[in-house]
């Protein structure tokens, strides 16, 4: 059997990036063989990948790789922000990010064709590499290509959130300075469509129903004719206790602080007459009014072309005005905004009762 030497452990370090040990431990099994030592370090990268999948990565990176007429933004997940600051991890994910946009896949929000570039364009390899060097499980969770006149990226936190924005109609500097203003706008205020026609017709029945709701569900708020009704009805038909209504004797001569001193029970009996009264408030143009005005107020969350720019001097002008003052052609076509660990649900750690069992352990107990 060939003498295993430093040398040769370093330079298969270099060669895979795994740690000495496993190195060590390779060039042993393969007799010093280094080709079958590099085998042995993938496939053990590979089993250790394996027993890492069940485990929760939602830390990670985003990263954007293009330029101003098409771009990529991916994000791969690592279990630790530890791991996420690591180089070699930096490294990787920008590797990743420029390998889906030489691939021409078109990738989406939910995952789309990250199978096929792992399989087909050497992704796989590198991510079980790259597991086996770092020891957390990665996982390259996504990826979104975007292609139009004009495109601006944006990376905030170091890679916590990448956002890409298409536009056409110019392409001038104006436009890229004001398009890459967009994308701060977009990873600061997270709209989730561009404009309001593009709210689906389901999407707003339902805004408006839970506005509905929500606003039967908090009584103080409502019309005070309405909310007048509400409470005769609890008063006269006794669906209030003696002490609620004592106060609300005490009280009507000054509504405004009412719902401050009456019991929860009192709220809550008022938020169900209202919703039992749903219909009828429904033909109510006082009523509707408040509900109009709340949903409108909610798109205007939701829609990237309402909402205030970020930037407006007089805290007024709203997106599209601000786009329109730029270049009158200028129009958003979309944009993607990626943020790290979206709707993954991390796993709470105890750590101080890890501590504590890790050295009941180290004691024998």
């Amino acid at each position: 059997m060939a003498e295993i030497t430093a040398k040769m452990v370093k330079e298969l370090r270099e060669m895979t990036g795994a740690g000495m040990m496993d190195c060590k431990k390779a060039l042993t099994e393969s007799e010093g063989n280094m080709d079958e030592a590099v085998e042995i370090l993938k496939k053990s990268g590979a089993a250790k990948m394996e027993k890492k999948a069940s485990r929760i990565a939602a830390e990670g990176l985003c990263r954007i790789s293009g330029d101003s007429k098409k771009a990529v933004v991916v994000e791969v997940n690592s279990e630790t922000d530890f791991v996420a600051k690591n180089e070699i991890f930096q490294e990787f994910v920008q590797k990743v990010a420029d390998t889906a946009l030489q691939s021409g896949l078109k990738g989406g929000k939910n995952g789309e064709d990250v199978e096929e570039l792992l399989e087909k364009h050497g992704i796989k390899e590198q991510l079980i590499e790259k597991t086996a060097t770092i020891g957390e499980k990665l996982s390259v969770r996504r990826f979104e290509r975007i292609e139009a006149d004009c495109v601006s990226s944006y990376i905030h936190g170091g890679g916590k959130i990448g956002v890409l924005v298409a536009a056409t109609g110019a392409d001038d500097d104006a436009v890229k300075t004001a398009l890459k203003d967009i994308a701060m706008q977009v990873a600061a205020m997270s709209p989730q469509y561009v404009s309001r026609e593009d709210i689906p017709d389901e999407e707003m029945a339902k805004i408006r129903e839970i506005t509905i709701d929500s606003a039967l569900n908090d009584p103080p708020t409502l019309p005070k004719p309405i909310l007048q009704k509400i409470i005769d009805e609890a008063v006269n038909e006794k669906k209030w206790n003696e002490e609620d209504i004592a106060i609300y004797e005490e009280k009507k001569s000054n509504m405004n602080f009412l719902f401050n001193f009456l019991s929860e029970e009192a709220k809550n009996v008022c938020a169900g007459i209202g919703l039992s009264h749903k219909p009828e408030y429904l033909g109510d143009k006082i009523f509707n009014g408040l509900v109009e005005g709340r949903v409108s107020k909610h798109v205007k969350d939701i829609s990237l072309m309402d909402q205030v720019f970020v930037k407006a001097e007089d805290g007024k002008q709203n997106v599209k005005q601000y786009l329109a003052s730029v270049n009158k052609d200028l129009k958003i076509l979309s944009f993607i905004r990626f943020e790290t660990g979206e709707g993954i649900e991390k796993k709470e750690e105890d750590y101080a009762a890890e501590v504590a069992k890790q050295v009941a352990a180290a004691k024998g107990q």
